[in-house]
């Protein structure tokens, strides 16, 4: 007879499999035990790592989980141990078999390093890998939250482009959620000044007890790309709230980089948008020091109809509103196709709204007193348009002005207190005694040179 030959299922080969590692672990387990006792860090580091790498390659990733948890968790654990485990484990986190099992991993490496100072860096890197997921699963409140956990403005040895990076993703997903109170907080941490760095200078060398500043990674954008994109979202923000100004000041800070500078098609938008957002800013010093600065500029040559639209708004003269609309609604329409996208309905009434504005402005220069009736006229509006327009500007302190309505008279001349009029009196008499001082000086000059003739 022939006896029968051994067979093995594949269910006893899994078990004999885990046996192995489990096994493997073990005797791993001791030798790291071993080495922690001695204090031998390179000996503990490398049965740290060597376990997380035996888990790895048998595909045991709850296993790796635990074993990660059970070292970092082990009596005076060396933090040199646990640093080089986590950044192993990191290696690994692209290769989990699907998606449940990368989260886990994540979920586990991120609560070994919390609150150690050692593994501040790799814990962020975690978190951020985390919300990541989140948000492409549609979980933006979510994401958002696990990023403002981190407070990587008090990491001394993360590199700077990665800190910044780190808070501008903190800041779009709180703008994405629409949090634009906590993306207004955010973003204060960031000091535009920072961009203002010059990258090519060497960087110093550290000094004794300092902490080593680590590279960012490649991922990361450089410093000029991440100024662009902190502007970009800033853009964002102030938008929300109609603060044109301050939109128009952000363009200006993309515009002046170099890159963009250098390069016609990148300008040209940004330019544009530069312009319109001059036009719908509400008429104060900084907007009139922009507007004098962008005229000033040779590039607005290439774009001569936005040139045409800021001298109007400098020129000391009435616009009209339905000739300057019927000349720049095309332009207006087509900025859709430009950098930021339309500007919307809102803003074709606040550009109207603007021009009233300085129609106003522009009277009050050539009037102490007007009739509400030709001051309507003037600015081709109703008595009531024009009076609720003026007052407008008067409450938000843009203008000085005061309505007679019985008799239908605006003045715009400034009232002056007693101290106010003897000032005016005292410095006229002063300039008065002045020319008197230099008529006199004048005839005696004249009267010496006419005697010297004569003696001559």
């Amino acid at each position: 007879m022939v006896s029968a030959l051994p067979t093995s299922s594949p269910a006893s080969s899994l078990d004999e499999g885990d046996q192995n590692l489990d096994a493997a672990i073990e005797s791993l387990l001791n030798v790291e035990k071993q080495m922690r006792l001695a204090s031998d860090v390179a000996g503990t580091r490398k049965a740290a790592i060597d376990i997380v790498e035996l888990c790895f390659k048998a595909g045991a990733w709850k296993t790796l989980n635990d074993q990660i948890m059970l070292l970092s968790k082990r009596r005076g654990q060396l933090k040199q141990a646990i640093t080089a485990m986590v950044q192993k484990a990191m290696e690994y986190i692209d290769l989990t078999p699907d998606m449940e099992t990368r989260i886990e991993l994540i979920k586990t490496l991120s609560s070994v390093s919390a609150g150690k100072i050692y593994v501040e860096i790799e814990r962020a890197r975690l978190i951020k890998r985390l919300a990541k997921i989140k948000e492409e699963q549609g979980q933006i409140d979510e994401a958002a939250d696990l990023m403002q956990e981190v407070a990587v403005e008090t990491f001394g040895s993360m590199a700077k482009t990665e800190k910044i990076a780190f808070m501008l993703e903190q800041v779009r997903l709180c703008l994405d959620r629409q949090d634009y109170v906590r993306a207004q907080i955010l973003s204060r941490k960031i000091s535009p000044r920072v961009f203002d760095a010059d990258p090519s200078k060497e960087k110093k060398k550290p000094k004794e007890g300092d902490n080593i500043v680590q590279d960012a990674p490649a991922d990361i954008p450089s410093l000029l790309e991440l100024k662009r994109i902190y502007y970009e979202l800033m853009i964002r923000y102030y938008s929300h709230n109609n603060d044109y100004l301050e939109i128009c000041r952000c363009y200006k800070s993309i515009y002046d980089i170099p890159s963009i500078k250098e390069d016609p098609a990148k300008w040209t938008p940004v330019l544009r948008k530069i312009c319109w957002y001059l036009v719908l800013a509400p008429h104060d010093p900084m907007q009139s020091s922009l507007l004098n600065a962008t005229l000033e500029d040779k590039n607005l040559s290439e774009i001569p109809n936005f040139k045409l639209l800021l001298k109007q708004l400098v020129t000391m003269e009435v616009i009209q509103w339905t000739k300057l609309w019927e000349f720049f609604k095309d332009e207006y329409e087509n900025e859709k196709n430009y950098l930021g996208g339309a500007l919307g309905a809102k803003a074709a009434e606040d550009l109207k709204l603007r021009i009233i504005e300085h129609n106003i402005l522009v009277v009050s220069k050539y009037y102490s007193r007007i009739t509400l009736k030709r001051l309507s006229d003037l600015l081709c509006l109703s008595l009531q348009e024009a009076e609720k327009h003026l007052s407008d500007m008067v409450n938000s302190k843009s203008l000085i002005a005061k309505i007679d309505r019985p008799m239908g008279v605006v003045c715009f001349r400034t009232a002056q207190d007693s101290n106010g009029i003897l000032n005016s009196w005292a410095t006229n008499l002063e300039k008065l005694l002045d020319l008197v001082e230099k008529s006199c000086h004048q005839i005696h000059k004249e009267t010496m040179i006419h005697k010297a003739v004569l003696k001559a």
